[in-house]
C-alpha cells in the first residue's frame, strides 16, 4: 500500500530502512570502543557479524528505492528532469561525505576521501543509470557482470610484491590501488593500508544496489502482496545460498565488499524485505512500522546529523582535565551503574533514542530532507 506525496511510498521499505539506519546510529556510538558486544563489531577480516549486514542492506534498500522513485517508465524520460535529479542527489550526498570527514578543521592533506555518503552517493548513481539505461535483463547482466569482474580482478591481477591472489589487507588489489591513487594520508587512519570504502570494492557495492532495484522493479510489478513476498523469499534464499557457497573459494569479507558479501548480504536483505512486506502490505499489520518509518524517511539526514552531533560530542572539552564531553557524559551518567559491556550498549541506545524523538518530530511537522 503507498502513502506519502509525490513520490509514492511503501511504509514497509521506510520501515526496513528506518530499522537500518537505526542500527548504523547505534553500532557507530557505543559508549567507549574498549567495552562491545562482539555482533556490534565488525568483523576483523573475513567472516562476519550482524554489524556487518548493516551497510549493504541500506546500499540494498538505496537500490530499492530507484524504481519507485524515478518510477517504472522512469527511463524513458532519461534525457531530462529524471537525470539531472540523479545527478544532483548523488553530488549533494557526496558532498555531505567530504564534510563529515573534513569537519571541523577541514586539512585537504590528510582528509580522507572515501567514506559511508560518498560510497552511497556513486552507488546510487551507479546504479540509477544502470535501471535509466535498460531492462530488468540489463540490470541483472550488470550485476552478475561486477560480480564476476571484480573476483576475476582481485584473484587474477598481480599486485607488485605480493603477487596475486592475495586477499590480505595490505595486498589485496584493492588495497593496492587505493594507497596508489589517493595515498595513504586519504585513506581510513584505522586501518592506513586500505579502506573499507574505498575505489575498486566500490563496484561490487554498486551490484548490491543493483540487485536492490531489481526487487525494487519486483515490488513495483503490480502482483499481488503475497506474490510478492514470496519471489523475495525465493531470491533471497538463493542468493544467500549462492554467496555462501561463493565464500568457500572468496571469502566472505565486508572491508573488501567481496563478491561473495555482496550476494550473501544481497540474499539477506531481500529476506529482512520480504518479511517487513509481508507484515504491513499483506497482511496489514502496519502500527509496528511507524517508529521505525519515523527513522527512514529521513535517514540519511540521520545519518549526517547523528554522525556531526557524534563528532561535536567529542570535540567539546569540559572540566579541569579537559575531557571530551562525550567521555564525561558517559563516565557520569552510564558507567557507574552498569557493567563496562552493558553501559557502553545503553549509552548507544540512549543515543538513538534521542534522534528517533527528533525524527518523531520532524516527521510530525512534515519535515522531509532530500538530498
Amino acid at each position: 500500500m503507498l502513502y506519502g506525496e509525490g513520490v509514492a511510498r511503501l511504509l514497509s521499505l521506510d520501515a526496513l530502512r528506518g530499522i537500518t539506519v537505526a542500527a548504523m546510529v547505534l553500532v557507530n556510538n557505543p559508549g567507549t570502543w574498549r567495552a562491545i558486544y562482539p555482533p556490534l563489531r565488525h568483523a576483523d577480516w573475513h567472516g562476519w557479524t550482524l554489524t556487518d549486514l548493516v551497510f549493504p542492506f541500506f546500499l540494498f534498500i538505496v537500490g530499492t528505492s530507484i524504481p519507485l522513485s524515478l518510477g517504472l517508465r522512469g527511463r524513458e524520460e532519461s534525457g531530462s528532469p529524471v537525470l539531472a535529479r540523479v545527478l544532483r542527489r548523488s553530488a549533494v550526498i557526496f558532498a555531505l561525505g567530504i564534510v563529515l570527514n573534513g569537519f571541523p578543521w577541514f586539512d585537504w592533506t590528510t582528509l580522507r576521501v572515501p567514506g559511508v555518503l560518498q560510497r552511497i552517493a556513486l552507488c546510487y548513481l551507479a546504479a540509477a543509470l544502470i535501471y535509466l539505461a535498460t531492462g530488468w535483463r540489463g540490470q541483472a547482466v550488470a550485476a552478475a557482470g561486477l560480480l564476476l569482474g571484480y573476483w576475476a580482478l582481485m584473484i587474477l591481477v598481480p599486485v607488485p610484491g605480493y603477487g596475486a591472489g592475495d586477499l590480505g589487507k595490505a595486498g589485496n588489489l584493492a588495497a593496492y590501488l587505493d594507497r596508489a591513487l589517493l595515498g595513504p594520508a586519504h585513506l581510513w587512519q584505522q586501518a592506513k593500508v586500505y579502506d573499507p570504502e574505498g575505489l575498486l570494492s566500490t563496484l561490487p557495492a554498486i551490484a548490491t544496489t543493483v540487485l536492490g532495484a531489481l526487487a525494487g522493479r519486483w515490488l513495483a510489478s503490480g502482483r499481488a502482496p503475497g506474490t510478492v513476498a514470496a519471489g523475495l523469499v525465493g531470491a533471497g534464499v538463493a542468493a544467500t545460498a549462492l554467496g555462501a557457497l561463493w565464500g568457500l573459494w572468496f571469502p566472505i569479507n565486508k572491508a573488501l565488499w567481496t563478491s561473495s558479501y555482496a550476494l550473501f548480504t544481497a540474499g539477506l536483505a531481500a529476506l529482512a524485505l520480504a518479511a517487513c512486506y509481508w507484515l504491513v502490505e499483506a497482511r496489514g499489520f502496519r502500527r509496528w512500522a511507524w517508529p521505525f518509518a519515523w527513522f527512514g524517511v529521513n535517514a540519511l539526514a540521520l545519518y549526517f546529523l547523528s554522525t556531526l552531533a557524534a563528532k561535536l560530542l567529542i570535540l567539546i572539552r569540559v572540566g579541569p582535565e579537559s575531557t571530551r564531553l562525550q567521555a564525561w557524559l558517559f563516565e557520569r551518567l552510564f558507567a557507574p551503574w552498569a557493567a563496562p559491556q552493558d553501559a557502553s550498549l545503553a549509552w548507544a541506545l540512549a543515543y538513538v533514542l534521542v534522534w528517533w524523538g527528533a525524527m518523531w518530530l520532524m516527521f510530525r511537522l512534515g519535515l522531509r530532507l532530500r538530498a
